[in-house]
């Protein structure tokens, strides 16, 4: 999580409550502006509202596609890359017998605590960071001692095809780790967050003035586009932060994984 982040400060479902209340008051103060002015408005007014109101409506329509694919593509991106960590692990686990035999035990257990701890740090929420730091902490010591036993490996036994190929997928191992963590870090930009919000907001604001200026309340109808938007709304947000909300990454490859380590 990223402290610069302010929206960060708060959960997905108390933004989602507030961008809603805001909106329906927000059509509430336009709808009374609206109706304050109407006897002072002629119709070209009222035909140039209603166009402006489609305008406000349409460019909510492009923020919401173009955040919602940005939160996609970085949720498929998180995703992905749990496939791509349990295949390397999996490659390394089966490069493990091209080991020499005495050091084959040690490398399964050591193999085995990494993969246990994989599987737990990924079920941590984000904003548990002291706890998350010490997983990482020992996460990186057991990289360490397995690359140790890759160069033992590689001294007693230099060739390409043996011990070579276990310390090629070792590496792969590690690298798309750092890859994971650095997924983590990729969000929505917050001043893109911010303009949906406003865009959105403003949207109620200028439905319930137009209504005034018809003199015409369509209350029903504006609270259930909002929710509908809202839940629109929510779903980005969700998507866009790691193991912090309701949407998680599925971290089943590496329990499958786990899973198939030798007893």
């Amino acid at each position: 999580m990223n402290p610069t982040n302010l929206l960060y400060l708060y959960g997905s479902v108390s933004i989602a409550v507030t961008l809603f209340a805001l909106m329906i008051l927000c059509n509430e103060i336009g709808f009374r502006l609206g109706r304050f002015v109407q006897e002072h408005t002629d119709s070209e007014i009222k035909t140039l509202t209603g166009s402006i109101q489609a305008s406000i409506l349409g460019l909510l329509a492009l923020l919401l596609g173009f955040t919602f694919s940005m939160a996609m593509q970085r949720y498929d991106g998180r995703s992905m890359a749990v496939i791509e960590e349990s295949n390397d692990i999996g490659t390394a686990l089966l490069r493990v017998q091209l080991l020499p035999v005495e050091y084959q035990a040690e490398t399964y257990q050591l193999m085995a605590k990494y993969l246990a701890l994989r599987v737990t740090v990924g079920r941590i929420d984000i904003t548990r960071r002291d706890e998350r730091q010490r997983h990482n902490q020992q996460i990186a010591e057991l990289q360490h001692k397995l690359w140790l036993v890759g160069v033992a490996a590689t001294n007693a036994d230099p060739r390409a095809v043996t011990t070579g190929a276990f310390t090629k997928a070792l590496n792969d191992m590690i690298d798309i780790q750092s890859t994971r963590n650095a997924l983590l870090q990729l969000h929505v930009p917050e001043a893109v967050m911010v303009l949906l919000f406003l865009v959105f907001i403003s949207a109620g604001g200028i439905i319930g003035y137009s209504a005034g200026l018809s003199g015409k309340r369509i209350f029903l109808p504006v609270v259930l586009v909002s929710l509908l938007i809202t839940l629109i709304v929510f779903i980005i947000i969700d998507l866009d932060r790691p193991k912090r909300g309701l949407i998680q990454v599925d971290q089943s490859p590496l329990v499958e994984v786990q899973r198939s380590l030798p007893r």
